[in-house]
């Protein structure tokens, strides 16, 4: 049987299918952050997680995507002790690292072609693929943000440029307050209105000009315009005032300033957004909420992975292969505490569920299905090609009815907080009852390949591709008992369980 969620924090002291007796082993200054805060709280860290909960685990982390089924064997049937490692390296190497990840940029970069950010298509697929390289290069990330912060030229064919038009307002106090949420994780009532007034005056000399092409825009440096028109003087965040002069634009000064080797705020906001992506939740929570009354749960800890980050030439990959060696990420989701502060103190893995793209791009995978996508602006394509996943659609106003009712992002603030993965009663009557399901489990083609061969390798197969995990004994047991007599009863059996597994908490969620 699936143990479903809210069963997970009460199993027996037996390990589970998510759990491993292996030792706990700290595996440098992350873990022993963690473990010390810990321990002086009397608080119990989760047992390890077992190999094939991490495999499918780090797939879905690093990737967006459920390990296939001969992958799974493959890697829990390898006895190299250093294998874990291994597995994180040949993930953070995969294409689908940059187009897993260009989806979480875009949802924070806003890019969508429709109201209120009205991009346009063209625009909106230049921004996507500027993203998506960047990412394939591991371009690093205070070069990613300089590029975006002093960006200049046409829309169409410069893609950096379109985050000075991804929002709804271009006025220089709105720019400012994207700057900071985006770059600096934070959001407008935690800094007063002077210093607000102050950083707009960065972004006062932004122009805009038309083209004679279609929906061409040029963003540019216009130093015709005031710098403080309606504002007052540039001032940094920290108060002190700028000196510009009219021959470099004001952007370039903010960039330095944020860029600054000495300057952390920058780098500790990367981390904390970094950290929370891979542990589900910030060293700081929210992960774009930094201010002076919402503190920090481990400051060391996010201090030293600023100077990793910093260390590291600003290498995102370098941060998750940090991240993801460690103890503490590998830990089992299974709590071994009912201390309310555990989940905050990372002593376990969180449940979340799985993203909307992720979700259906999973469902097709284990049935060599596909979806149909449509944009509402009929260019370049109203309906976009049958082989492309949702975590690569270029364009948020791109979509499907089950990214709708699955909690996609609108895209148009720019917070973590858009997106929504909390199971709804409409999720779970569409998965338990839609035709789309259905028919998606009895007519794919691979569900058809799975069925094949002896009952005992059809049951480990289903196991292995739903699940990323052999059955148990117990489980074994409880699926033969359901097999009714006649020459279609293994057949409907095989079907009702996937169903099932499709349906558990097991699947839906990141464990």
């Amino acid at each position: 049987m699936v143990i479903s969620a809210t069963a997970w924090a009460s199993t027996s002291t037996a390990p589970s299918p998510y759990e491993s007796l292996a030792p706990r082993v700290e595996r440098g200054v992350i873990d022993q952050r963690i473990f010390a805060r810990l321990a002086a709280l009397h608080i119990e860290p989760a047992w390890p997680v077992s190999e094939a909960a991490f495999l499918r685990r780090v797939h879905l982390d690093l990737i967006g995507r459920l390990p296939t089924a001969e992958e799974t064997r493959r890697y829990l049937d390898d006895p190299e002790a250093s294998k874990r490692a291994r597995q994180i390296d040949h993930l953070l190497s995969r294409p689908e690292f940059a187009e897993y990840w260009s989806l979480k940029w875009s949802d924070l970069l806003r890019v969508k072609a429709e109201y209120p950010i009205n991009l346009w298509p063209n625009a909106a697929q230049a921004y996507h693929r500027w993203i998506f390289g960047a990412l394939q290069q591991d371009l690093p990330l205070d070069e990613f943000a300089r590029t975006l912060l002093v960006s200049a030229g046409s829309n169409v064919h410069h893609g950096p440029v379109n985050f000075y038009r991804a929002l709804p307002s271009r006025d220089p106090l709105s720019l400012a307050k994207a700057v900071a949420l985006t770059f600096l994780g934070t959001r407008p009532e935690a800094w007063s209105q002077e210093q607000w007034s102050g950083m707009a005056g960065f972004f006062a000399q932004i122009g805009y000009k038309s083209t004679g092409e279609w929906k061409e825009e040029i963003v540019l440096w216009d130093p015709t315009l005031s710098p403080t028109a309606g504002i007052g003087p540039a001032r940094f965040p920290d108060g002190t005032l700028a000196h510009l002069s009219g021959d470099k634009d004001p952007r370039q000064v903010f960039a330095d300033w944020m860029l600054a080797p000495d300057n952390p705020r920058f780098a500790r906001a990367l981390a904390n957004r970094i950290w929370a992506w891979v542990m589900g939740r910030g060293i700081v929570q929210e992960p774009d909420d930094f201010r002076a009354d919402n503190p920090p749960s481990h400051p060391e800890l996010l201090d030293e992975l600023a100077r990793e980050l910093v260390a590291s030439h600003y290498s995102l990959k370098h941060l998750f292969r940090l991240i993801l060696n460690t103890q503490a990420y590998q830990l089992s989701c299974v709590p071994q505490s009912t201390d309310p502060r555990a989940a905050a103190l990372f002593a376990y893995y969180p449940l979340r569920r799985l993203e909307a793209e992720v979700l259906v791009d999973a469902l097709n995978d284990l049935t060599g299905t596909s979806e149909t996508y449509t944009s509402a602006i009929p260019e370049p394509y109203t309906f976009v090609p049958a082989d492309v996943r949702a975590v690569s659609l270029p364009d948020g106003s791109i979509t499907s009815t089950f990214l709708e009712l699955f909690g996609r992002p609108p895209r148009d603030s720019g917070l973590e907080s858009e997106r929504n993965n909390r199971i709804s009663a409409g999720q779970r009557l569409h998965l338990l009852n839609s035709t789309h399901v259905r028919r998606k489990i009895e007519q794919g083609p691979r569900i058809a390949e799975l069925l094949r061969g002896p009952p005992r390798g059809v049951i480990d197969g289903i196991y292995l591709a739903v699940l990323s995990r052999p059955p148990t004994d117990d489980e074994r047991q409880t699926v033969r008992a359901t097999v009714k007599p006649g020459p279609n009863g293994a057949r409907a059996a095989a079907l009702d369980l996937i169903w099932a597994l499709i349906n558990s908490d097991e699947f839906l969620h990141r464990h």
